[in-house]
């Protein structure tokens, strides 16, 4: 298992590697809309389709991809699409999270196919568009979202004595989501103060542009929505997964599970970085 883990995250990073870097932003466009596709697919399977049919939505999160990149939103996206992630990641996900893998499992298959597709094609939307902005943004969303999760992860190992959702995900502690905070906030100030001056670097990363754009007490509160955000992405994911019965969103990625187990955090982190940083004039 150890070995076909390692193998599946070589093969994926090289491709990512690969893709980041291209001279465009086109080729890691087309190489997250695989995955994005084949998350289309999980979510359906997931959400009571049969295999065939739950290809139909992959096929739906594919084309409406490919819809918005053939308008131009690859490039120039409307800002109201980010706010209307955070309105349905913030609200729902927060609703969705009360209500536990019973409340979800109690609205139709047609609601929460919806619900996915929307989510999957505007974390699509905003992941690709990052890449547009610049590699340094779009790294420092993804490390943004890794270091909470590790931070938390030990946090939680270390100090967890309170559960945070038990019914949906046993393993998380209150402690491991401010772990994970804290985390994040160190990784902030880092990235602004040694990565951002450097040399080379092709734009300013998310972390300088809430920081100029709204201030250090303003910037420091949006990291940590956005950190606690990647924690709602994660455990939105699980109580899908809870109310299918299953362990794993598919098994796609030998020893990982399936896509959306690798980016259930990004669903909502990315579109709701994109409407923070819309925000201006208010440092």
């Amino acid at each position: 298992m150890l070995k076909q883990r390692v193998i599946t995250a070589l093969v994926l990073l090289a491709l990512l590697l690969l893709a980041l870097f291209a001279a465009s932003a086109w080729p890691f466009a087309l190489l997250t809309l695989a995955l994005i596709g084949a998350a289309g697919w999980e979510w359906g399977r997931l959400n009571g389709l049969a295999d065939l049919a739950a290809v139909t939505i992959g096929a739906v999160v594919t084309a409406l991809c490919l819809g918005a990149m053939r308008a131009g939103w690859l490039v120039a996206p409307p800002d109201v699409l980010w706010w209307l992630a955070t309105l349905v990641w913030v609200l729902g996900g927060t609703w969705a999270i009360g209500a536990g893998p019973a409340g979800w499992s109690r609205h139709s298959a047609a609601w929460r196919q919806t619900v996915g597709v929307l989510a999957l094609v505007l974390a699509w939307l905003a992941l690709s568009h990052a890449r547009v902005i610049g590699i340094n943004f779009l790294l420092s969303v993804l490390c943004l979202v890794w270091m909470a999760d590790i931070s938390a992860y030990f946090g939680g190992r270390a100090l967890g004595r309170r559960k945070l959702a038990p019914t949906i995900s046993p393993g998380k502690s209150w402690e491991g989501v401010w772990s994970g905070m804290v985390g994040v906030l160190v990784l902030a100030f880092a990235w602004v103060g040694l990565i951002d001056p450097s040399v080379g670097v092709d734009s300013r990363s998310l972390f300088g542009l809430l920081f100029g754009q709204l201030g250090t007490p303003l910037g420091v509160l949006a990291l940590l929505f956005l950190a606690a955000m990647s924690v709602v992405g994660d455990l939105v994911e699980s109580l899908v997964k809870r109310s299918a019965g299953a362990k794993d969103s598919s098994g796609l990625l030998p020893g990982h599970g399936g896509v959306l187990d690798r980016v259930d955090a990004l669903l909502p982190v990315f579109p709701l970085a994109l409407a923070l940083s819309s925000l201006r004039g208010l440092a």
